[in-house]
């Protein structure tokens, strides 16, 4: 083969790589409006799975639903304190918890001992989302993340206006192993956590996913969630991520507020 043909085929193929860069550079750029959308009507939709509301309207209703019937409230979680000043993190339309956990300003490192969730770091504030009925709250849907067994489940929990009871619980992004950790996306096994007790009289946190199968009728039945078969690993990472959020370093102090507000 001669130079000039050589020189023609690199350029050909230089060429052809650039023209394909610059088109999926330029297709980045103008989907990623579409793309933040539909991260945000998906979660919309999960707020609204967890708090029995899905289903009562059509996918094209879920916003104006979410905007009638759930309230975003910004709180400090070692106050419990609601916090009414905002800046362009701390938005309560636009909170982004990945985001906010790496930013040092706006969270906190946390040791080993206190870190039973395994997420490092945790944002000083979070959201929690109220579900309002006549302008009285009904539930709340806390946000909850931590380590499973391959990733970081990120989900909510729906507790009712008793401040005791669990309503339902779903996560929304998750990459554990289908059919094994996979499984918190069952229908049947979050239907398990609907009417279970969270708290004690007292406060305190009682609910916990177990190993195996919950005994019916047992003293503890009424707190205690089956774990996922064959995914041990997963099931205690879920009971520690439940067990960190609903305690003292999660939003502890803002239920106990709650409570002696009451």
């Amino acid at each position: 083969m001669s130079q000039d043909s050589t020189a023609k085929t690199v350029g050909v193929a230089t060429g052809i790589c650039l023209f394909c860069s610059l088109f999926v550079s330029v297709a980045a750029v103008k989907l990623k409006p579409l793309q933040v959308a539909n991260q945000k009507l998906d979660k919309v939709k999960n707020i609204l799975q967890v708090a029995n509301l899905a289903d009562t309207v059509g996918k094209s209703e879920y916003m104006a639903l979410y905007k009638e019937r759930i309230l975003p409230v910004l709180v400090e979680l070692s106050s419990g304190e609601k916090v009414t000043e905002f800046d362009e993190v701390l938005d309560p339309n636009n909170f982004d918890i990945q985001a906010v956990s790496n930013m040092p300003d706006y969270s906190r490192a946390l040791d080993a001992e206190t870190d039973i969730a395994g997420i490092r770091r945790q944002p000083l504030h979070m959201i929690v989302y109220q579900l309002l009925n006549n302008n009285s709250v009904e539930k709340l849907i806390l946000p909850i993340y931590g380590k499973g067994l391959w990733s970081t489940l990120y989900g909510f929990l729906a507790i009712e206006k008793d401040l005791k009871t669990v309503s339902g619980i779903t996560f929304y992004q998750h990459g554990e192993t289908p059919g094994l950790g996979g499984e918190v996306d069952n229908p049947n096994w979050k239907g398990g956590w609907q009417g279970k007790r969270a708290f004690d009289d007292a406060g305190g946190v009682i609910i916990q996913v177990i190993k195996g199968k919950v005994i019916p009728g047992s003293p503890d039945a009424d707190h205690q969630i089956d774990g996922l078969s064959g995914a041990t690993l997963t099931t205690r990472g879920v009971d520690n991520l439940v067990q960190f959020w609903l305690g003292e370093n999660g939003y502890g102090p803002y239920l106990k507020q709650l409570r002696e507000a009451r």
